[in-house]
This record gives C-alpha cells, structure tokens and sequence, in this order.
C-alpha cells in the first residue's frame, strides 16, 4: 500500500494502529520522517514493543536487520526497528524481507520494521527491492508537493498544540516562516506556550506533542492580531521588561521573555538579580516598608501594589528558598537546569504557581 504523508499521518493519530510488517518512508524533508516515527512510537509501545535503531553503513548491514528482527526477547512482545541510510537490500535479503512481510501478515510474528531513506524516483520505485514494501507493506512519500499539503500538517499539529488559526493567521504565519516547514513548526510550538499553557502544563511530555494520540477537548483561536502580537517576540527584551511582566502578572509574557533572554545569552546571575528585587521589594512593601524610601519610581509604584495583593505572608516566606535554589543551579551545586529554576521563580512572582509547596 502506497500513501502520501497527509494521507497516512492522520491515520496514524488514531488510537489503535497495526504496525507489525515493513514500512519505507521516503523523502527529503527530515521533519516528516520525524513525525512519522513520533506518531508511531505511541503504537509501539502500547503494543510492548522493544524499539531498536540501526543504521545501514553498507548493504552487509541488512544482516543484522533480520538477525534482530529473528530474536526474541524475555522481557517485550515484538520489535520494532528503524533502520536509516540508503544502502538497499541485495536478492537474498529481499526475499528473506518478504518472508518476513508474510508472516507478518498472516499473525506468525508482530515484528515492525521502518526504513527511512532518501527521497525515491519512479525508477527507484519499480526495482525489486522496494517490491516487498509496496506490494506487502506501506510505503509513505515523505515529501510536500505544494503549499496546501503544508499548511494541512500545520493544522493538524496546531490542533496537537490546542490551537487553532484564523485563515488570516495562516496566511501570515506562512509568510513570516518563508514557507519553511520547520520554522513555522517551531513558532506554533512558542504559540501554545504563549496562549495555551494550561494545556501545555497537563501535557506529561509537553516537548513531544506529537506523540500524543488525542487531541486538547478545546482549541485556543488565535485570530492575525494575537499572532502580529506574538510575533513582536523576535524583538530583544531586557530584564526591565521581564520586571514588568512579572509585576503586572503576565504570565505568558513572562514565559516569553525568559525563552528570549535565554536564546540571546543573557547572563542568568543579571535574571536572578532582577528577579530577587522585585520578590525583595515586595515582601517588604507587604512588611509595611514605604515604596518611596525603598527606591521605587513612582511609575511602577502600582505595579509593586498590584503584585502584592497577589500573595499572602505563606506563600512569600517560600521565596527565599527558591530563590537560593536558583543560586546553586546557577553555581553548579544542583543538577537542576538553571533556567528552569529562573522560569519557575519568574512565574512564582507573576502569580502562576508551576509547582505545589511542599
């Protein structure tokens, strides 16, 4: 059976899938081949699957392909195997590949093999080695042929993000990415961690959507001005921004500016003395201290006062040791990613708690 990747990417979200026999995935664009692997590991493993990688350095490496697929294992039901490189199989192993494609077929074993190569032509096509794919297995042409199929993949890994654009959106989505698959990816990817983060947030895996098999209850529209808003992120933010993004309890802002920051180099120790500021200043202000005195500009003198209504005398006492958690990522003491902990804190004072007290 051949299939296009629109065709068969669908398929493959749904929640049980045959994936025993042999697959070919063919194409030059490596974000499918990708997705395609992602989409399918769900199977895999609720089928017990033991996945393997193995790459064909040369055509002798086909022999341990079938010698893997032949072994058994104590502790799995099946393996899975994706093998890369575009050494193809000489006669002895095609025929051993269709064995092996029958059996499949007729329940003998529940093995999986999935072969990514390179971009097929019509000549490729009709040799005998890929008859064993095309005639018993799925062969799926990884490739975009226009720009209908690309926003087509888009939409379903959108609505994999909880997100769902307006036509306009697209259409500038499109043109700000150049048509680029993987960017437009990417920037979707920020958009759900910018208007989408509680469903990011109850996503155990939030970095590999695509793994998911269902899809968020409700979608998050984003019409072309949130997405013109969004994209004003390219921009650079210093941690005066992030001050007031924190103060003023934006969240999502706060999340984008931390990733910006981030991205650019900025010194953590210069994010962790902004941050530690404004926790300082508020639980003195919540102290009864006088903003005056404590230095603050009149201008953000209403946003120290917004902020501490947000929190109580127990949820401020917690700071500190947060913040000395920081400190030792940023050292080196603590194996936890420095940024991490700045994300966690810089939320904290914004108001949205990633983590219970306990």
């Amino acid at each position: 059976m051949q299939d296009t990747f629109i065709q068969a990417y669908p398929k493959l979200l749904q929640p049980s899938v045959a994936v025993a026999g042999l697959w070919l995935a063919h194409g030059d664009e490596p974000l499918l081949s990708q997705w395609l692997i992602d989409a399918m590991r769900p199977h895999w493993r609720a089928q017990n699957y033991a996945i393997k990688r193995i790459e064909l350095i040369s055509v002798k490496s086909w022999q341990e392909v079938l010698s893997e697929l032949g072994s058994q294992s104590l502790f799995d039901d099946a393996s899975a195997l994706i093998v890369t490189g575009n050494h193809k199989p000489d006669k002895a192993v095609i025929e051993a590949l269709e064995r092996f494609v029958q059996d499949a077929q007729t329940g003998a074993h529940s093995h999986s093999l999935l072969w990514l190569t390179p971009k097929q032509d019509r000549r490729a096509q009709s040799s005998k080695w890929f008859a064993p794919f095309a005639q018993y297995g799925h062969v799926i042409d990884c490739n975009l042929y226009n720009e209908q199929q690309r926003q087509q993949l888009l939409q379903i890994q959108a609505q994999q993000f909880g997100l769902k654009l307006s036509q306009e959106a697209w259409q500038l989505l499109m043109s700000h990415t150049e048509h680029h698959l993987l960017s437009a990816y990417q920037t979707l990817w920020r958009l759900s961690y910018l208007f989408a983060p509680q469903l990011v947030g109850n996503n155990d895996d939030s970095f590999q959507h695509t793994n998911q098999l269902t899809q968020p209850a409700t979608n998050v529209v984003l019409d072309i001005n949130d997405l013109q808003a969004a994209l004003v992120s390219d921009a650079q933010f210093s941690v005066f921004d992030l001050s007031d993004a924190m103060l003023a309890g934006n969240s999502a802002q706060v999340a984008k500016i931390i990733f910006q920051l981030k991205a650019t180099g900025e010194p953590t120790t210069l994010v962790l003395w902004a941050i530690s500021k404004d926790m300082r200043q508020i639980i003195q202000l919540m102290d009864g201290q006088d903003p005056q005195a404590l230095g603050i500009w009149r201008s953000k003198q209403g946003l120290y006062q917004q902020a501490c209504r947000r929190y109580s005398n127990a949820q401020t006492q917690e700071w500190p040791a947060l913040l000395y958690r920081c400190d030792q990522a940023i050292k080196g003491l603590i194996r936890q990613p420095a940024w991490e902990l700045l994300l966690q804190a810089a939320l904290e004072l914004a108001g949205k708690r990633l983590f219970a007290s306990r």
